[in-house]
């Protein structure tokens, strides 16, 4: 039987993850295909990723780019590509460089298959601050822009930046993918906001992160202005937009 949960990880320069990510994926207790984005990695990321997808033909598949396109669409050619294969009604986001713990997709996926969430966030602010490794300053950076984003937006969601979510096919299927906006990090909160506007039931996971320890970060100041700036546009263009409705108890969708 064809598996039902799709891991999608964009790359860049990741080759000192990329295996053991895989190989962890691979070793919980439901399996999971994985779809690597890579985008033109220069260190041969994609070239470990190959010799991954040889010895799991089918569970392991990947889509090369050329050059650094943003994660915003990489992460929007990943859900196209899953939405292209029915067997797949979760669809996660996930790092390559274990800042999101592989064990953790287990509690994203319970979340959506048996507690009737249509989106799961790994959330580092439920259960107080969860990060591990990481500057004060970026830690503070991080939780104030999320309760930024929160103000502004009225978006009942502790994590707005997370990247580790578990999105079901029905939401992916009905958010306009194509009008999504943001390319950065900001892309996080654009496809948690749409997904909230339109109804879906989001739930959030209290998960622990912890800053990679090999490969380079890709965070810059230009994210967080984006994701600053983009929030304020965000809201206004959203006052001047109807939304579908698809919460259960007003649709059956």
């Amino acid at each position: 039987m064809a598996n039902d949960s799709l891991v999608i990880i964009p790359t860049y320069n990741e080759k000192e993850n990329i295996a053991a990510i895989i190989d962890a994926v691979m070793a919980l207790p439901t399996p999971y295909d994985i779809l690597v984005i890579d985008d033109g990695s220069p260190d041969g990321t994609a070239e470990i990723v190959r010799r991954k997808m040889a010895e799991l033909p089918g569970r392991i598949n990947m889509i090369e780019r050329r050059g650094k396109l943003g994660l915003g669409t990489a992460y929007i050619a990943g859900f196209k590509w899953a939405l292209e294969h029915p067997q797949y009604e979760y669809i996660f986001e996930m790092d390559a460089d274990f800042s999101h713990a592989p064990a953790d997709l287990e509690k994203l996926r319970a979340a959506c298959a048996d507690e009737g969430a249509d989106m799961s966030v790994g959330s580092r602010y439920i259960t107080g601050v969860n990060v591990v490794n990481w500057p004060m300053g970026r830690v503070l950076m991080s939780y104030y822009a999320s309760a930024y984003v929160r103000i502004v937006t009225g978006m009942p969601v502790r994590d707005t930046t997370a990247g580790f979510a578990c999105y079901t096919r029905r939401v992916l299927q009905a958010l306009p993918l194509d009008d999504i906006r943001f390319k950065g990090y900001a892309f996080q909160i654009e496809m948690k906001f749409t997904t909230y506007k339109y109804g879906f039931k989001i739930k959030e996971v209290p998960i622990v992160f912890v800053n990679r320890i090999l490969g380079t970060s890709k965070m810059s100041s230009g994210i967080f202005s984006e994701a600053f700036l983009g929030v304020l546009r965000l809201k206004l263009s959203s006052l001047f937009t109807k939304y579908p409705d698809y919460s259960r108890k007003n649709n059956t969708h």
